[in-house]
């Protein structure tokens, strides 16, 4: 029985991983005005990007339904493949209980779900492993024990150009705190137990971005190595910066580079850009 990887679009997954490790994709919805899109399919990020710099457009989002995800996995249950669901945050979407919903409508079927507590690259490289696990040959019982060992490792650290975004989309968390006294100082946020919190400020965005980095060497140097992942929402020259600094102080660590999709983008701004890092694997 093949394990078959599910996961809601704010994995962002790019194409050509989603593609090689046929990796189902069940789309939250970026809502604007009165119009739904799919996230990833009817909106790309580059069109959200230019529409909220442009034209100052604010977009809400809205979780798959239970229907939807259940649809995914009786296709592959009945094909004779298991399912290995990850989620967006509970604390932030109503996406997990969803797919939890799907999976308690199939009673008996090879079905699970998990709450990855993160978003974006946290929950990318969390899938990445369970794929890595899944195409070495592991059942239903590795691949999800596998996800739930390195659930707890990962760090993820972000910045934004604006709290505004994260305040209209009520998704900000402990950031909470920061609103009012954010106009001289930019944000360093983390997801933390599935929330956003601030786990620092700093005078500029570029030393924001910088600060984001240090964190990333001082593990690497503490592991004695890590699997890293950046992700930016129209903030592409902070990427490369982030990129660049780590290729000079941790040679030869891999690094994922990776567009945030509309959903988060809609609640982070343009702007924002992220890391996320753990221990190597294995």
């Amino acid at each position: 029985m093949t394990v078959r990887i599910v996961c809601d679009s704010t994995a962002d997954l790019d194409d050509e991983f989603r593609d090689a490790h046929r990796i189902e994709v069940v789309p939250l919805q970026v809502i604007i005005g009165d119009q739904s899109y799919r996230d990833g399919i009817d909106i790309t990020p580059a069109e959200l990007y230019s529409r909220m710099r442009r034209d100052g457009v604010s977009a809400r989002t809205s979780q798959p339904t239970p229907a939807e995800f259940e649809a995914v996995f009786r296709g592959i249950t009945d094909a004779g493949d298991s399912v290995m669901c990850t989620t967006i945050s509970s604390g932030l979407s109503g996406t997990y209980g969803s797919a939890g919903q799907a999976a308690e409508a199939l009673p008996g079927r090879p079905i699970r779900v998990i709450d990855t507590r993160s978003v974006s690259v946290g929950h990318y490289a969390l899938l990445k492993e369970a794929v890595r696990v899944a195409d070495a040959g592991g059942d239903l019982d590795a691949v999800a024990a596998a996800v739930d060992t390195l659930l707890p490792q990962i760090r993820l650290l972000f910045t934004v150009e604006t709290l505004e975004y994260l305040r209209r989309g009520g998704r900000i968390g402990g950031a909470r705190a920061l609103l009012g006294s954010m106009l001289d100082v930019k944000p360093i946020l983390a997801m933390e137990d599935g929330s956003i919190e601030p786990v620092g400020r700093v005078r500029t965005y570029r030393r924001a971005v910088d600060s984001c980095t240090e964190s990333v060497e001082r593990a690497a140097r503490e592991w004695g190595g890590a699997s890293v992942f950046i992700a930016q929402a129209d903030a592409a020259e902070a990427a490369a910066q982030m990129t660049a600094r780590l290729a000079e102080a941790l040679p030869g660590t891999p690094v994922t580079l990776l567009v945030v999709g509309p959903v988060i983008g809609a609640h982070a701004g343009p702007g924002a850009v992220g890391v996320a890092f753990h221990r190597p694997a294995g």
